[in-house]
């Protein structure tokens, strides 16, 4: 029987909130599930919390709600602190993608953590 984890939407209005809530859903209270997107595709993966054989379900409910937190608002704020450390040789590119955020395009902090389902557990996000 597949488990079931649930996000609530309506208490994701950061990446951080992200992290806190995934973590809930997966490890309980104060659990850690990832926090950033590399390690986040890593637990999804298997281990850390859900089953190895990959046999599992992500509920996001109100997913609507967080879409619209995790915009291209948080995006810049997420994107400004990246480029502060990135590498001299990324500036341009995270530059760049700054630029397309703070002007309300490109995809956004919803749209990299889908990918990062997609890509790590494909089929295991249900959006509610």
């Amino acid at each position: 029987m597949a488990t079931t984890y649930v996000l609530d939407g309506g208490r994701i209005r950061t990446l951080e909130d992200f992290w806190r809530v995934m973590g809930e859903a997966v490890n309980g209270p104060g659990g850690y599930f990832g926090r950033g997107l590399d390690s986040f595709g890593d637990c999804l993966a298997g281990g850390f919390g859900t089953p190895d054989d990959g046999d599992f379900t992500v509920e996001w409910r109100d997913h609507a709600r967080s879409r619209q937190a995790l915009g291209h608002e948080e995006t810049a704020r997420r994107l400004e602190s990246r480029l502060a450390r990135c590498h001299p040789t990324q500036r341009p590119s995270v530059a760049g993608q700054l630029a397309d955020a703070r002007a309300g395009r490109g995809p956004t902090v919803f749209d990299w953590l889908v990918e990062v389902f997609e890509d790590a557990a494909p089929g295991v996000l249900r959006l509610r």
